[in-house]
């Protein structure tokens, strides 16, 4: 009895903290200044932002993920967690089930179907992942308590509560991840409203449950961004000679000639025909040393989905593997196909 009266306490003064700290949100200045910004240049309702932001809850394991990205962790460890059989079986499922919707968006959009399904498959495993917490809560929390990225995240707020008002739904509607990312192909609300597309024509957005139109929102954001349909994406490099102090590696954009890498001792393996004239050079941490990649234009278009090269990498290698699969299982179809005819 005493242990059952223990607990309600214990759940009692958690509410009463809980109620606290929502009431705390609304009384800090930023929090103020963001309702008034809010209600002068986006005509929202004051009462409306207010009873939003009281039931946004704080996350300290949301700050605590902030600071431990899977990005930081080595390149064989990043790779190994996004490049698997399992995630390239998965892969080639996703694809053959989303077949016609993949041709189509490969044809408008020029960005290959393998490219789309990768960056699903790392970002939610195709679908299946799409995160674990309120994207009120994530959004809130990130911008008022994580002062190194709030002016980001405040701005994604505000997107977040213009992208639910364009969408007849409450704030408190959508689940994301931890940095406040929806849907399946985790776009942040900023996104979700400039790329998002209605690929299945049925008069609106849904990046939640609709994969024709996740699928066609994956393309155009990559064609907006600037992807070169038929062009390479990433090669191995070996060093030859220590770089020149003139080439910085793991640069934002690929802002070297070809030729002057070359000169500077960064070789590709293997040839490659029809390559890009300028490149970037990257640089991974291994165990067996450092490793190094030549990066095209289109790798710094994956990388404006997220900026960490490892992160583009994973994508591409997946895209490669998830082709070679897919090839193969239409052979494998074909040759059956024909055995019983």
């Amino acid at each position: 009895m005493r242990f059952k009266s223990l607990i309600s306490v214990v759940f009692l003064l958690l509410l009463s903290v809980i109620a606290h700290a929502d009431n705390a949100l609304l009384h800090r200045q930023d929090v103020r200044y963001f309702i008034q910004y809010m209600v002068k240049h986006d005509h929202f309702s004051r009462n409306e932002l207010v009873s939003a932001i009281r039931q946004a809850q704080f996350q300290p394991q949301i700050i605590e993920s902030m600071e431990r990205p899977y990005e930081k962790k080595s390149w064989d460890v990043y790779k190994a967690l996004f490049i698997t059989p399992q995630r390239v079986a998965s892969g080639v499922s996703f694809w053959q089930e989303n077949a016609e919707t993949l041709a189509r968006a490969e044809k408008e959009y020029g960005v290959p179907a393998e490219v789309i399904v990768a960056i699903l498959g790392v970002e939610t495993q195709y679908g299946k992942r799409q995160g674990e917490y309120r994207v009120l809560d994530a959004l809130t929390t990130l911008s008022f308590y994580y002062p190194k990225r709030s002016k980001y995240f405040t701005s994604e707020l505000r997107e977040y509560f213009l992208l639910c008002r364009e969408h007849h739904v409450s704030p408190t509607k959508y689940i994301g991840s931890y940095a406040g990312a929806i849907g399946q192909p985790q776009f942040m609300p900023s996104s979700y409203r400039n790329y998002a597309v209605d690929f299945a024509g049925h008069g609106r957005r849904d990046l939640v449950n609709d994969n024709k139109d996740v699928i066609g929102s994956i393309a155009n954001y990559f064609y907006r961004h600037g992807w070169t349909p038929n062009q390479h994406v990433a090669q191995l490099a070996t060093l030859t000679s220590t770089p020149s102090s003139s080439i910085t590696v793991n640069s934002k954009q690929a802002n070297y000639l070809y030729p002057k890498l070359i000169a500077d001792g960064i070789k590709p393996v293997g040839t490659m025909a029809n390559h890009p004239d300028k490149a970037g050079v990257i640089e991974l941490t291994t165990d067996k040393g450092a490793e190094y990649w030549l990066a095209y234009p289109n790798f710094y278009v994956i990388t404006r989905y997220n900026s960490s090269p490892q992160y583009a990498l994973a994508v591409y290698l997946l895209a490669q593997q998830l082709r070679e699969q897919r090839i193969l299982a239409l052979k494998q179809a074909s040759i059956r196909d024909k055995e019983l005819v």
